[in-house]
């Protein structure tokens, strides 16, 4: 018997929201991960970009466990001396909500090609409002396949 391997012109990509308010930081950005590279469906490859499009609505009203709302460090450097630049988590939140999930869930990606493929189909946004209505988008949170843990 033959292994399938799905081309990429085969993929259907469906469009996913959900609502991250009072969900946990880390088992969000990895049901997100998840989406993004199609790990729930059947004819998943690693190698090949098989995902989904997911938004992500309410942004700002995350929440996080312990004490690392104060003890979580965001850093950046601007290639510059003395340009080491260190954020809180929450400073973070309060001025840069979407920043977060998006630097949480690009961190659980593959550090590979395909990561940036993955990035652009991540949408964040703060409100309760996203423009993506006219495609229909499902709720991650009704498959219960991927839910059933969180």
């Amino acid at each position: 018997m033959k292994t399938y391997r799905i081309r990429p012109e085969e993929v259907k990509r469906e469009w996913y929201v959900i609502d991250a308010t009072g969900k946990n930081l880390g088992r969000l950005a990895t049901l997100i991960a998840n989406t993004l590279r199609g790990k729930h469906k059947p004819y998943f490859q690693p190698d090949v970009d098989v995902g989904d499009f997911v938004i992500v609505i309410n942004a700002d009203k995350i929440t996080v466990t312990g004490k690392k709302l104060t003890d979580k460090i965001y850093k950046y450097h601007t290639h510059r001396p003395g340009g080491l630049r260190q954020r809180s988590l929450k400073w973070m939140l309060e001025n840069k909500p979407e920043e977060v999930i998006r630097l949480a869930v690009e961190r659980m990606l593959p550090k590979n090609k395909l990561q940036k493929r993955f990035m652009k189909r991540l949408k964040v946004y703060t409100g309760s409002e996203h423009k993506h209505q006219a495609q229909n988008p499902k709720n991650l949170e009704e498959l219960n396949t991927l839910w059933k843990n969180f």
